[in-house]
């Protein structure tokens, strides 16, 4: 897919998970961002893990095809060394995530849910209610979004708002390549 120029820049967030992946696509504008659409996808009524696999990477395809994000921030894996599993299992839904992006030819961000909180909060380890306030008083919702999985999937599209296209615009105007970590 070709970016358009004069299309309005649009940001996916994605909260991966097999049971529930939140996500939700934010539109920068003169005014700051806003959202278009937020929600969840929902692998839970799948009885096997291939059937979880598939609604995850056919929501994430659909939500592709309908806004046309320049780009998907997607959280990074964290799992405790004590459960590998876990680790594993986010694995497969984060890969069929970034096989959808990858066949509409969209870049994923990755980044690390301790950098997105503090990027929001000023503290690395806030907690969901935190969260959910900061994205509430970000976007001057009248309520927190919910779920939470919601909440984490806006912060990360406020995430690449804040850093991956401020930088992208600066390395368009400037003529220069950079790397960000």
């Amino acid at each position: 897919m070709a970016a358009d120029s004069s299309a309005p820049v649009r940001i996916a967030g994605i909260d991966p998970g097999l049971n529930i992946t939140g996500y939700g696509v934010v539109e920068a504008g003169p005014k700051g961002p806003r959202i278009l659409e937020a929600g969840v996808i929902r692998g839970r009524g799948g009885k096997t893990i291939e059937q979880r696999l598939s609604r995850i990477f056919e929501g994430v395809e659909s939500l592709i095809q309908a806004f046309h994000p320049r780009a998907l921030a997607l959280e990074e894996i964290y799992s405790h060394y004590q459960r590998p599993r876990t680790a594993i299992l986010m694995g497969h839904a984060r890969g069929v995530i970034c096989l959808a992006a990858g066949r509409r030819d969209v870049p994923v961000v990755h980044y690390a849910a301790t950098h997105v909180k503090k990027i929001l909060t000023g503290s690395g380890r806030a907690s969901k209610v935190q969260m959910q306030s900061a994205v509430q008083r970000e976007f001057s919702l009248p309520s927190p979004p919910s779920p939470p999985d919601v909440a984490d999937a806006l912060a990360l599209a406020l995430c690449y708002y804040y850093l991956g296209l401020r930088t992208t615009q600066a390395v368009a105007t400037t003529g220069s390549v950079r790397t960000v970590l």
